[in-house]
C-alpha cells in the first residue's frame, strides 16, 4: 500500500520563495516581542497573523493543483516549518493544514482564505496516533470527547475522526462543549465533548488519515528542529559574549566539548527528516515511510528538549528568567515534543515497523 499524498518535489527557486514569505512571519534579527504579547491569552495566536498567511498560500501548500492549491512537495512544507519554529511562531498552520488534508473539498473557501479556522480533533490517548478512539457517529450524530486540540481557542469549527468516519463539527453546534486548558507555552489545549451532535459526514476516505498524520508529524518535527537551531546559535551567541576570568566563557573546553555534541545531535537531526522528507516526496511504501517519520519525530523531539537544557545550563541563572528568550524556545519544545507520538511513542513505532521496511 502506498500513500495517497502527491510525490512533487519543490525546486530550489520554489524553497527559497517560501523562505522569504516565511520573514513576513517571522521578522530577521529574532524578536519575539509579538511572541510574548500574545502567551496566556486567548485565543493564544493573532488571528489576523493567521489570515496573512493563507493570504500568503501557506494553506494552499500542500493541496493538489487540480483542487486550486500550489500542489508543492513535503521539502517546500518542512522549509516553512523549520523558519516558523524557529521563530517559535504560535500560530496553528501544521493543525490547519492537517484539518484541510482530511477535509478536502469539503472545508469551504473561508476556510481556504483564513477567514474561518478549521482544526483537526483527532486524538483521544495521552500518547500515539491512534485516530479512532471510542468517537461514534451514527446517522449524521457524534457522541465522545477529543482531547489535546492544540490552539482550541481559536478554531470556528473541528475535523473530527472515528471509527472509519470523519466529519465536521462547528464549535458553536448544538450538543458541543469546548473546555481549555492552558500550555506551558502560554497556549492553550482543548477538550471537545460531543453529545448527539449534529455533524456534517466528509467524503475523505478514512485511509487517508494515516497519510495526513504522518504528514503532519514531519511538519513537527521541523518546527521542532527549527526551534532548536535558533535556541542554540542564541546559546553560542551567549557563549561568545559572556566573560568570565577575563575570557569568553565559549574559550572553555568543558563548553566547546558540550556545544560540539549539539550541533552533532541538530545535525543527525535534520538528516533525519531529510531523509523521511525525501522518502515522502517520492510516494515510498507505508512501511518505510512510516519508519521514517518515527526516526525523524524521536529525534526531534529529544534533540528540542537537549538543546533547550543545555541552553539554560549555559547561560546560567539568565537562562532560568522568563525574560530570556531562550526560554520561549524550551517551552516550545516541552508542549510539542510529545505531540503527534512521544520520542518513546515513535522508537516503538520504528522496531514495530523497521523489519517490514524496504531499504531506501
Amino acid at each position: 500500500m502506498k500513500y495517497s499524498g502527491e510525490a512533487a518535489v519543490s525546486d530550489i527557486a520554489e524553497l527559497e520563495m517560501i523562505r522569504d514569505s516565511a520573514r513576513a512571519i517571522v521578522p530577521p534579527g529574532g524578536d519575539l516581542s509579538r511572541v510574548r504579547a500574545l502567551r496566556f491569552t486567548e485565543p493564544g495566536f493573532d488571528r489576523e497573523t493567521f489570515t496573512r498567511m493563507a493570504d500568503l498560500g501557506w494553506l494552499m501548500l500542500r493541496l493538489p493543483e487540480a483542487q486550486g492549491g500550489l500542489g508543492l512537495g513535503m521539502d517546500a512544507y518542512v522549509a516553512l516549518a523549520r523558519v516558523l519554529g524557529g521563530g517559535c511562531v504560535p500560530e496553528p498552520l501544521i493543525h490547519a493544514l492537517l484539518a484541510l488534508r482530511l477535509a478536502g473539498d469539503q472545508a469551504g473557501e473561508r476556510v481556504l482564505s483564513g477567514e474561518e479556522i478549521l482544526l483537526p480533533a483527532w486524538q483521544e490517548a495521552m500518547d500515539g496516533l491512534d485516530a479512532d478512539g471510542a468517537m461514534q457517529i451514527v446517522n449524521g450524530r457524534a457522541s465522545g470527547e477529543k482531547r489535546f486540540i492544540l490552539n482550541a481557542a481559536g478554531a470556528d469549527a473541528f475535523v473530527i475522526t472515528a471509527a472509519g468516519q470523519l466529519a465536521l463539527v462547528h464549535k458553536t453546534g448544538e450538543g458541543v462543549s469546548l473546555t481549555l486548558e492552558q500550555t506551558q507555552d502560554g497556549g492553550n489545549y482543548g477538550r471537545l465533548t460531543l453529545k448527539d451532535a449534529p455533524v456534517e459526514v466528509l467524503e475523505t476516505p478514512a485511509s487517508e488519515v494515516e497519510f495526513a498524520l504522518n504528514e503532519a508529524a514531519l511538519a513537527t518535527a521541523a518546527y521542532l528542529q527549527g526551534g532548536a537551531e535558533t535556541a542554540f546559535e542564541i546559546t553560542l551567541d551567549y557563549l561568545r559574549v559572556r566573560q568570565q576570568f577575563d575570557r569568553p566563557i565559549g574559550s572553555f573546553q568543558a563548553l566547546q566539548h558540550r556545544a560540539t555534541e549539539l550541533k552533532l545531535q541538530l545535525e543527525l537531526c535534520r538528516a533525519a527528516v531529510d531523509r523521511a522528507v525525501a522518502l515522502m516526496d517520492a510516494g515510498a511504501e507505508t512501511a518505510a515511510l512510516s519508519a521514517a517519520v518515527s526516526q525523524a519525530k524521536a529525534r526531534a523531539s529529544d534533540v528540542a528538549l537537549m538543546v533547550g537544557k543545555e541552553a539554560i545550563q549555559m547561560h546560567g541563572a539568565i537562562g532560568f528568567t522568563d525574560e530570556h528568550d531562550v526560554g520561549l524556545y524550551v517551552r516550545k519544545a516541552m508542549v510539542l515534543a510529545n505531540h503527534f507520538g512521544s520520542a518513546g511513542f515513535h522508537r516503538r513505532r520504528f522496531a514495530a515497523v523497521l523489519p517490514y521496511a524496504p531499504a531506501a
